[in-house]
């Protein structure tokens, strides 16, 4: 474990700045690749809150979770997840409070004490619910600055819109929502506006005949193009918060786009591709156990009806998804306990926010 400098007045001055380019840069690579996971991962976010040269290091050492499998600063909740594997991450409900905490999970058990990414919570409205998303797990309000998002759902709990408080890219609309006037002034950054952008629409079936099986889910992704699933393609990707007051609570809200810049440029620019569609993978009847059966691969362990795996529409229509073309899966593993594992081309934020959906169906869709 490394042993950081705490931050002081005038410490830009000081020999923690002033160290040989190199010999800092080398420093850091160490520590960064030496304190790959949470706990002890806390040393690389504290090493970017020393000061400007140790931050513009980090930056340029730490890369993005698709291509580090790590989640390290809060802007790494809104870009892709890894490609080669599902984030494993877990949801815990408390009913009394209609609050959904997300963490990370520090294991392979489905139960851990996992790291804190964020928090939801439920408000309902005369025509609408809301689930309020927060970097803050005590505090979850629009008027505050850790709020980055939400979920809002119809009168009948079965259409739902993902919305971002920061434009995810220049393809994205602005909502015609009331709700899209400015926060308080303090809370952003006057450089990027601030409202509610839809990046995801969901939607379940009626179950107006009333026949037995799981839900039938359709997620459209409208911040990502379809081909982002193809070879040598990458998704959009946000690389900065527009939030200014959490400063001292952490210190590093971007992070470096080279790896990706030329990619996602070049998605942006094709205007002609599809969004991204995702639904849910059909369950099998299983005769001996008499039940409908997905292979969560142990990760989920009570039957449900929120139980779900999304993986993406083909660009052709016509393939059925594979076992590994899995993008999202969620599962009830104890009474308040859900396992959330997800993968690129969505981000955390966006697999918290089609997750609490499931939570919030009504007995229409069932």
């Amino acid at each position: 474990m490394c042993v950081v400098p705490s931050m002081d007045e005038g410490l830009e001055q000081s020999w923690w700045a002033n160290m040989p380019h190199e010999l800092l840069r080398e420093v850091l690579l160490r520590i960064e690749s030496s304190e790959a996971k949470w706990p002890r991962r806390r040393s690389v976010v504290a090493c970017a809150g020393v000061c400007r040269t140790w931050r513009l290091i980090i930056k340029e050492i730490v890369k993005p979770p698709q291509l580090s499998s790590n989640i390290t600063f809060p802007i790494s909740l809104k870009q892709p997840g890894p490609s080669e594997h599902l984030l494993q991450c877990f949801i815990r409900r408390d009913n009394g409070t209609q609050t959904y905490y997300l963490f990370l999970s520090l294991s392979s058990a489905l139960a851990d004490d996992g790291k804190f990414l964020l928090a939801a919570r439920k408000f309902r409205r005369p025509t609408c619910t809301d689930y309020i998303i927060s970097l803050d797990a005590d505090y979850m309000s629009r008027e505050s600055n850790a709020y980055i998002g939400k979920l809002r759902s119809n009168f009948l709990g079965t259409k739902f819109t993902v919305y971002d408080v920061q434009l995810p890219h220049s393809r994205a609309n602005m909502a015609k929502s009331c709700s899209t006037k400015l926060v308080n002034q303090k809370q952003v950054s006057p450089k990027v506006p601030t409202g509610n952008y839809p990046v995801a629409h969901i939607s379940y079936e009626l179950n107006v005949l009333g026949s037995r099986g799981p839900r039938r889910m359709h997620c459209v992704i409208d911040s990502i193009p379809a081909s982002a699933i193809e070879p040598e393609r990458v998704a959009p990707s946000q690389t900065s918060y527009s939030v200014s007051n959490l400063g001292t609570s952490f210190p590093f809200f971007q992070t470096n786009s080279t790896h990706m810049e030329n990619s996602i440029s070049g998605e942006q620019n094709n205007k002609r591709d599809d969004v991204l569609v995702l639904r849910n993978k059909a369950a099998r009847w299983h005769e001996q156990m008499q039940c409908w059966c997905l292979n969560f691969h142990g990760r989920v362990t009570v039957a449900s009806v929120k139980n779900f795996q999304l993986a993406a529409l083909p660009v052709n229509g016509h393939a059925e998804p594979q076992e590994d073309d899995v993008i999202l899966q969620f599962g009830k593993v104890g009474k308040d306990l859900f396992t959330m594992d997800y993968r690129y081309p969505i981000s955390a934020f966006q697999a918290f926010a089609i997750c609490l959906s499931s939570f919030a169906t009504t007995v229409a869709c069932e």
